[in-house]
């Protein structure tokens, strides 16, 4: 002990960092019981077995499998070694509903394709064989909407539109026609959500979109027609599935009438 105090002495003159872990270390050895330096040698062969034999028990921490995982459990220790067990716990929970608040503020946004051969549509990041379908854009929500997320939903689904547009301008495609939204995975909505598909509603309309919705569940469905968004925006334009909605649209864009802009197929459901 006098030989650590020295060292920090001297230490301090030439801003170095003071040594504390010894103190623990020793704390620790005489609960233990210890009597002489041969409890170094002990310690350090444990160390050593360590190290080479128990690591593996290691391999399935959250790191691997997710990063976020892996930081609360760590807050959770770092609190627990260098505070105390309150703090620790306070910290992993903190961090975690942190998390929930991030995933519900930012909810995933996907653009669907047609898998090849089949009327299945799935995100094309995931399946980059999936294609996209002409003049018709595939959007999936796949988070409920609240009013903590409704006004990144609506950037998020201006930004894809946009997006969309400029692919199709640069590829020479035909125009954008129809905004179809798989909101199959919206379990509940409130009325700032309702708010922002009114909004989207009128983003379509001021470009000479169609907005078709695809597979609402029933607690949506019940919000919608309380709220009359169904009769305001797209009554005839509600189907169970996206493959439905994807022929509904090719009809429309394939329709020979005069204005097929007024023409709308009847509604796979409305009675929901």
């Amino acid at each position: 002990m006098i030989a650590i105090g020295m060292m920090n002495i001297a230490g301090s003159c030439t801003s170095c960092y003071l040594t504390t872990g010894p103190f623990s270390i020793s704390a620790v050895k005489y609960n233990a019981g210890c009597k002489t330096a041969m409890s170094n040698v002990v310690m350090a062969i444990a160390v050593m077995f360590t190290l080479l034999f128990l690591t593996p028990l290691f391999h399935y921490t959250p790191l691997k499998v997710d990063t976020f995982d892996f930081v609360v459990c760590m807050s959770a220790y770092i609190g627990v070694v260098f505070h105390s067990v309150e703090i620790g716990l306070v910290l992993a929970v903190a961090i975690s509903v942190i998390r929930v608040l991030l995933f519900v503020a930012r909810p995933r946004t996907f653009v669907q394709g047609n898998l090849p051969n089949s009327m299945v549509y799935r995100n094309v990041e995931q399946y980059p064989n999936a294609s996209n379908v002409h003049g018709i854009l595939i959007l999936e929500i796949d988070a409920p909407i609240y009013f903590a997320n409704t006004n990144y939903l609506r950037k998020r689904i201006t930004r894809w539109i946009n997006d969309e547009e400029d692919r199709i301008k640069s590829a020479g495609e035909s125009s954008l026609q129809c905004v179809i939204l798989d909101i199959t995975a919206v379990g509940n909505i409130d009325t700032s959500g309702i708010s922002m598909f009114e909004e989207v509603k009128k983003l379509v309309d001021r470009r000479s979109f169609q907005l078709v919705l695809a597979n609402p569940g029933s607690e949506v469905m019940k919000k919608m027609n309380k709220s009359e968004l169904i009769e305001k925006t797209c009554q005839e334009w509600i189907y169970l599935t996206v493959a439905e909605a994807v022929a509904a649209c090719n009809f429309r864009l394939h329709s020979t009438k005069p204005n097929p802009g007024k023409y709308q197929e009847p509604a796979a459901w409305n009675n929901v």
